[in-house]
């Protein structure tokens, strides 16, 4: 199992010495620029970070059965993003993404930290393709999504190249 961390810096290393124009080019007018998928992982990272602060605080217990999250780095089952976490079109810099991001993925960390793993496994939240999810799975979850997206942005990256 890949750890949030080790995902974000799988990120960093895949947008490493982009320009903030490289960023923010769209290779079709139907695809997210790599600015729009960083901005759709800081939207879900902290949308996560949250479900899972308020289902611990509120939730009631409902355990589930263990769901094979790391299924979701594959590409070739297509997911369309909720309305929550669909990013907008406006132009970032690279470090407006670093602070969003940062923030997102401290969040989640502070949220994870603040329970113990019995806490996190005794109460679940749907997920649209798995099911429900145990809280405990709703955050290791978050960094196989962000793998799930490095692969985009690389799509994105090799269309940047040839054109």
């Amino acid at each position: 199992m890949i750890s949030n961390d080790e995902a974000r810096s799988v990120l960093w290393a895949a947008v490493n010495g982009l320009s903030d124009d490289d960023l923010n080019w769209k290779p079709a007018d139907d695809r997210w620029s790599i600015r729009q998928v960083m901005e759709h992982i800081a939207l879900m990272e902290g949308a996560v970070a949250k479900t899972v602060q308020q289902e611990l605080q509120k939730g009631t217990a409902h355990q589930t059965a263990q769901k094979p999250i790391e299924r979701t780095v594959d590409r070739s089952v297509k997911v369309d993003a909720p309305g929550f976490a669909v990013p907008g079109d406006t132009y970032m810099t690279c470090s407006e993404l670093k602070e969003k991001l940062g923030s997102t993925h401290e969040l989640l960390r502070h949220v994870s930290e603040s329970a113990s793993h019995e806490e996190l496994a005794a109460k679940s939240y749907p997920h649209p393709v798995f099911g429900d999810m145990d809280l405990a799975q709703w955050i290791p979850f978050a960094g196989y999504h962000e793998l799930r997206h490095v692969q985009q942005i690389e799509e994105v990256k090799e269309a940047l190249s040839r054109g």
